[in-house]
């Protein structure tokens, strides 16, 4: 009989990239598995997910506002109406679906594909990425069988007896990287004998990141530097024609990358965010790094994934309040200091972890 797996969770790629690699983990070792993804509908998964070449079904679910305004609180109001709908809609999915087991990496769609799962009695699981876990991830610790997580001492939040330490998975093609391959320097029309800035915010973007770029583009355009800047597509939508007019053959903007895989294979220095997904990544790259926290994180917990490889000269973090006066100048000193980089780079790599996806694919197959 055909194994069946749910996956839950999304709104963001930190959520979600995970997520496709579980799955993608999935049918490699099981290429017969069935696999339905459930998201919330509006959210980047459900368009990711079907890219990547799975189902989703989507469940019209929201988080609370912390406005107080009169909307916020109209939307908090009927937050428990939409929470009922979500989960007896995931619940009926997975009384179709017949799964063997449900998977939760976060997000508000996880809560009720998860809670579903537990009162039909289906084995749980949930992956948490950060240092700080989600709120989702707290309600359904006490609920779940196993958690898997990615930094010591979450024992706080979660119960012990638990929690197991994997890492977060990574993608396949961020495992198994090509530095500096033509292929990579043809995709983006890059030349090979320069050196290379990658600008990444987030699957969203990051607005201070992006400001500081963008008043620096003329500067960049004179320096013997290529530049890929990924500038979410919020950002990409309002950006000034003037801006969008300095591409040239060094210069590339662009809202999204596909090929991620390619834009840090060529990369001589990255400029991130520094969400769990990010510093996994970047620590498997082993690419010399800036990191510029979300400063709106649960508990700040993107500073303290920063701190961690600041600590250890594995990164430099600068603070969001930061930017405008410190990104450019850092930047500009790191691009030509090579022997700086290579401590880094050295550094950076004792952080990875890329037995994580493995040692997730293990528990979930003891479930």
């Amino acid at each position: 009989m055909k194994k069946r797996f749910i996956i839950s969770g999304g709104g963001t790629g930190g959520h979600i990239f995970p997520a496709i690699a579980i799955a993608n983990k999935i049918k490699k070792e099981i290429p017969d598995a069935e696999i339905l993804f459930i998201g919330a509908n509006g959210k980047m998964e459900m368009k990711l997910v079907p890219d990547a070449g799975y189902s989703i079904v989507g469940l019209n679910i929201y988080g609370i506002n912390r406005s107080l305004s009169i909307k916020g609180i109209l939307h908090n109001l009927k937050l428990p109406f939409v929470l009922y709908k979500s989960f007896k809609k995931a619940k009926e999915t997975l009384r179709e679906f017949k799964p063997d087991i449900a998977i939760g990496v976060g997000g508000y769609a996880s809560a009720s594909a998860l809670r579903a799962a537990h009162s039909l009695k289906i084995p749980t699981l949930i992956q948490e990425q950060n240092s700080y876990p989600g709120i989702t991830n707290k309600i359904l610790a006490g609920k779940v069988h196993k958690i898997c997580v990615a930094y010591d001492h979450l024992e706080a939040f979660f119960p012990k007896e638990k929690i197991v330490k994997t890492g977060n998975p990574v993608r396949a093609e961020i495992l198994n990287i090509q530095k500096k391959s033509e292929e990579a320097y043809e995709y983006f029309g890059l030349n090979r004998d320069k050196k290379t800035v990658l600008i990444v915010g987030g699957s969203l973007g990051a607005r201070t990141i992006n400001q500081c770029i963008a008043s620096h583009i003329d500067t960049i355009n004179q320096m013997d530097i290529q530049l890929i800047w990924q500038t979410g597509d919020l950002f990409y939508r309002t950006i000034s024609p003037e801006i969008l007019a300095k591409q040239n053959e060094r210069i590339k903007i662009v809202p999204f990358i596909k090929k991620m895989d390619f834009a840090y294979g060529i990369a001589d220095l990255i400029i991130s965010r520094a969400g769990a997904l990010a510093i996994s990544e970047l620590s498997i790259v082993g690419t010399p790094a800036i990191l510029v926290p979300f400063p709106y994180a649960a508990e700040d917990h993107q500073t303290k994934n920063a701190a961690a490889l600041a600590n250890e000269h594995a990164a430099y973090l600068i603070s969001d309040g930061e930017v405008s006066s410190q990104l450019f100048p850092l930047f500009s000193r790191l691009i030509n200091d090579e022997q700086e980089c290579q401590t880094l780079g050295i550094n950076i790599r004792k952080f990875a972890l890329p037995q994580a996806i493995d040692s997730i694919f293990q528990e979930i197959v003891n479930l």
